[in-house]
């Protein structure tokens, strides 16, 4: 009786605390939609003549902004609670959500909902608008399959609805931590169509709009569903909310600075400096810039302060400080939606060239050896990541030298290497010759899967950070350290560092990329690049940990068995080599025709030249792995022979003493049988 009192007491106060915020909620989207159809009015009624489309009708026009309006809120609310769920609110030492966690969970599987229903509207919605048809048209089975098939868009927000729906099924099953985090990178991938659709997909450089873009989105999405699900929590009046609270407002100084960057390099790309003030798109840019501001000051000021006064009571003035932020954020998404629904400048503009079309940006010569090294295009998504990861390794270290802990130079010399062979890779003239030629293209993949990775396992980076990171504490919540400890014991880790599984990522995905028609789908598309240059680097730095990483790996090998999984490599790698070289069939032969670039007049050949840099290169991780490995097994030697020092300076070398001892009773039988 007494569980069920507790359980009817969870469940009454998770109503009250749903009840309230879900109606600050309501009204924050009742507000944006507003904002959104009264700026869409303004800055979008001539749209469709500048395109050259006839006018769907009313109901299309604005029936689309407020379906853009609910996925866009659904998505935030059920990422922003799994958020809370996962690394918010502490989880139970068994790992078993807290009641709190649980109700958090709840409350993003609702909001998923909302999310996959706005967005399988859209699709109708999106093909209405653009075909110039009234919605009720385009609901005609044949009409809506015939325009699925011809706009990406249409597919785009297809594959968000099932992906949130997904997550709305997850959500009714989950009562774990580890879970609870799956479901949470899940849902984060269901914001990837969003992004590869809309104005920064398409035109000249569309690869810096979709990067930025990409920042954009997911700060905001992390930002302010994060401040939902901890109003949420506030009137729930769940446990922790201080600590609650503060581990948000870090989160939320982060994503604002990375939101107020990426907006506006993405306006810039969409408007230049001199139309600002003089277009409506301008305009709006303007308006979403300041909102951002005031929030990011606002807010961040005002939390804090509501964190000092939480022990005193301090949850009431949380909820109001932060409904003013929610609303004002929820305002700022009605602009941001108006924005979408708005031809930017840079598209009524003179139209870019081919190439500058097809990856963002023109190129004009061929490649050189000068070039390819000292070329520069940064890259926002990679080569960010290699500056903010060799950032944090360097903080790691800084740490443990002031509490006058020891660090290896060499770990720290090797993965700034492996951050700075990314960079180059990314950033530098092979990332920027990489999607218009499949030579350059596979040497950055080889630089990406073959030689990053090994200089970043090299470098150790869990061990600085288990060393570096500050453990909770017996009774305390579990943090970061604690998170990392539980990701590397995890069932997925074990599984991907399993030999075999290792192996067969790291050889197979070479196969069937190239050879399976995956690449040329790829091509055209600027987020698979994306996520191609991920894989790459992922897969390998997964197949060498185990093999030569400082880190200890969760299935540990041995020394022969390290070598032979290297070797056992090398022929499959090998022969996709002089499968390339061999090959007749130009892989990407579409998309590299119609680049038309003037200096690639033989596709064939430079396919027989990348097969060459995938047959050559493998032999240069080798050659590293192997030094790699007898310096391990050397400083293995040497280790294990100062334990046996130590331990004979400790006990009198008595195991050396029983050895001679054993040895002289032997003697003394031989001897005795060979005097009788």
């Amino acid at each position: 009786m007494a569980s069920e009192s507790a359980g009817e007491t969870i469940t009454r106060r998770h109503r009250s605390g749903s009840n309230t915020v879900g109606v600050l909620v309501v009204t924050a989207v009742l507000l944006a939609a507003f904002v959104a159809v009264a700026l869409t009015a303004l800055s979008a009624s001539d749209v469709y003549s500048l395109y050259g489309l006839p006018d769907p009708g009313t109901f299309t026009k604005y029936g689309l902004s407020v379906a853009r309006l609910l996925t866009e809120a659904g998505a935030v609310v059920s990422i922003g609670s799994l958020l809370l769920a996962a690394f918010g609110i502490p989880a139970q030492r068994s790992g078993a959500l807290a009641a709190d966690g649980y109700a958090a969970v709840r409350t993003a599987g609702w909001a998923a909902l909302v999310w996959a229903v706005a967005a399988a509207s859209l699709a109708p919605f999106t093909a209405a608008d653009a075909s110039g048809r009234p919605v009720t048209e385009v609901l005609s089975a044949e009409v809506f399959f015939g325009l699925f098939g011809a706009i990406a868009e249409v597919q785009s927000w297809t594959l968000t609805a099932l992906v949130a729906a997904l997550v709305f099924v997850g959500c009714r099953l989950v009562l774990s931590w580890g879970w609870t985090v799956t479901l949470f990178a899940l849902a984060l991938g269901g914001l990837m169509p969003m992004i590869a659709s809309g104005h920064s997909a398409s035109g000249g450089a569309h690869d810096l709009a979709t990067n930025s873009l990409l920042i954009h989105l997911y700060s905001a999405t992390l930002w302010v569903g994060g401040l939902v699900a901890l109003l949420a929590h506030a009137a729930r009046g769940g446990a922790h909310l201080g600590l609650v609270a503060r581990r948000y407002s870090a989160v939320a100084l982060v994503c604002w600075g990375a939101l107020a960057l990426s907006g506006i390099l993405n306006a810039l790309v969409r408007v230049p400096l001199t139309q600002v003030f003089t277009t409506t798109y301008g305009a709006l840019v303007l308006v979403k810039t300041a909102a951002v501001v005031v929030l990011g000051v606002f807010g961040y000021l005002q939390r804090q302060r509501a964190v000092r006064r939480i022990a005193d009571g301090g949850a009431r003035s949380l909820m109001q400080l932060g409904a003013v932020e929610l609303l004002t954020m929820f305002a700022t998404f009605g602009v941001a939606v108006a924005l979408s629904r708005t031809p930017p400048p840079a598209e009524l503009g003179p139209p870019p060239g081919r190439t500058e079309l097809l990856i963002g940006y023109p190129v004009e010569f061929a490649p050189t050896a000068a070039r390819l090294l000292f070329d520069f295009r940064f890259d926002l998504i990679f080569g960010t990541l290699a500056l903010v990861l060799a950032g944090l390794y360097l903080a790691g270290v800084r740490r443990l030298s002031q509490r006058g802990d020891q660090w290896p130079v060499g770990r720290t010399l090797a993965w700034l290497c492996g951050c700075a062979t990314i960079f180059f890779a990314t950033s530098m003239g092979v990332g920027v010759y990489a999607p218009a030629m499949f030579s350059v293209h596979m040497g950055q993949h080889m630089l990406l899967s073959m030689l990053a990775p090994v200089l970043l396992v090299l470098g150790g980076p869990t061990s600085l950070a288990l060393r570096a990171l500050p453990a909770s504490g017996k009774d305390a919540p579990d943090g970061a350290r604690e998170w990392l400890v539980a990701f590397l014991h995890s069932p997925v880790t074990r599984f991907l560092t399993n030999p075999f599984v290792a192996l067969a990522l790291f050889v197979g995905s070479f196969y069937a990329l190239y050879f399976s028609g995956l690449f040329d789908a790829a091509l055209p598309q600027h987020w698979a690049h994306l996520a191609m240059n991920a894989h790459f680097l992922l897969v390998g730095y997964v197949f060498y940990w185990p093999v030569i990483g400082v880190d200890p790996a969760p299935r540990p090998l041995q020394p022969l068995a390290k070598v032979g999984l290297v070797f056992v490599s090398m022929p499959f790698h090998a022969f996709f080599g002089i499968a390339l070289m061999m090959s007749n069939t130009v892989i990407g032969q579409n998309f590299y025709q119609s680049l038309a670039l003037p200096f690639m007049t033989d596709l064939l050949a430079d396919q027989r030249l990348g097969g060459g840099l995938a047959w050559a290169s493998g032999e240069v991780p080798l050659v590293v792995v192997m030094l790699a490995l007898l310096i391990q097994w050397s400083r293995a030697d040497a280790r294990q022979a100062r334990r046996i020092d130590r331990k004979a300076d400790a006990d009198g070398d008595a195991d050396l003493s029983a050895y001679n001892a054993m040895l002289q009773q032997l003697a003394d039988k031989d001897s005795g049988r060979s005097s009788s």
